[in-house]
């Protein structure tokens, strides 16, 4: 559905983006990650057609955004973090002018009355958009970037401004949508992203450093095991044994939690909770605690940006770096 290929971008003499490649397919939803000024900005305008690249192809649907533009951008439906709006509108009057300005084909009061309840302004459609909460404005946003029913969705921040339960509620939306449209969404909140998106893209100066599954970062399909171990034993014996079970790669003291008890994290190449279990079961040592470790994707992410990306939970979980 997305094919990006080689896209190269400079500001005079910076170079913004870097041979960045990815792509996407039909119904998936992308995360779209990295710190301020990576590219991902960059990169998100010139798929949507707002910029041109120095180098490098991008695809809708098998249109090339350079070559077809006003096709490829009928496929597009955009949310910028600061969405487009004119404040002087009435919301109903705002979605018919887009839907006119877009040249959509279909019956208009019928098509905006059901984007309109499907992002729940229903209730503001005759109110002034300049006398809206900023929650209602971005709904507002989104639902001119639906008008049409574009098959790709690229949303930038798009829970910005939006209490809890409004938060929750996009969420959904955009799990919803992802059931039919292609989504690319840019976001600071790693929980959002975890939440929401099927794949992972981490870009950092201007270069593509992770473009996975969601489960291969947060380690729930990785082949390595962690354990968190609280037994209460002399520390030094106990860590003898952790390290001389079957599997087991690397064992990590976390010193005492109280008295006479001790914590370690184990890690290893497969399930080894039963061989660990044997193996201190067989000494005079209690087992006090022993649960799966899960892979953090803010751990993950903070460890590829800040070039610490050599720690051994991230090599194991980002093959693509």
């Amino acid at each position: 559905m997305i094919k990006v290929k080689n896209l190269t971008k400079y500001y005079v003499h910076e170079r913004a983006l870097d041979n960045v490649s990815f792509t996407l397919g039909e119904g998936e939803i992308l995360g779209f990650l990295g710190p301020n000024g990576a590219g991902k900005s960059t990169t998100m305008n010139i798929i949507t057609g707002y910029l041109s690249s120095d180098a490098g192809t991008v695809e809708i649907d098998g249109t090339d955004i350079l070559e077809n533009p006003s096709l490829a951008k009928k496929k597009i439906g955009y949310l910028p973090e600061i969405p487009p709006l004119y404040n002087d509108m009435t919301v109903r009057g705002y979605l018919e002018f887009m839907f006119r300005l877009k040249k959509v084909k279909k019956p208009m009061k019928e098509h905006i009355n059901s984007i309109c309840e499907l992002v729940k302004i229903s209730d503001v459609k005759e109110r002034v958009i300049k006398h809206l909460s900023k929650g209602y404005r971005q709904r507002v946003g989104l639902a001119q970037a639906l008008i049409g029913d574009p098959p790709v969705l690229i949303l930038d921040e798009p829970t910005v401004g939006l209490d809890p339960q409004q938060i929750i509620e996009i969420r959904r939306l955009i799990r919803d949508l992802g059931k039919k449209h292609t989504i690319i969404l840019s976001s600071h909140l790693l929980s959002e992203v975890q939440a929401v998106c099927d794949k992972i893209l981490i870009i950092n100066e201007g270069k593509i450093v992770a473009d996975e599954l969601k489960t291969s970062l947060t380690g729930t399909g990785s082949s390595t095991s962690k354990l968190r171990v609280v037994v209460e034993g002399r520390r030094q014996q106990v860590r003898s044994l952790l390290q001389k079970v079957d599997g087991v790669t690397k064992v990590t003291d976390l010193g005492e939690t109280e008295k006479g008890c001790c914590e370690f994290t184990v890690e290893s190449r497969r399930d080894v909770r039963r061989l660990v279990f044997r193996a201190l079961s067989k000494t005079d040592f209690s087992i006090l605690e022993m649960s799966p470790v899960e892979f953090s994707l803010e751990d993950t992410y903070l460890g590829i940006i800040t070039g610490k990306a050599g720690s051994k939970e991230v090599q194991d979980n980002v093959s693509n770096i």
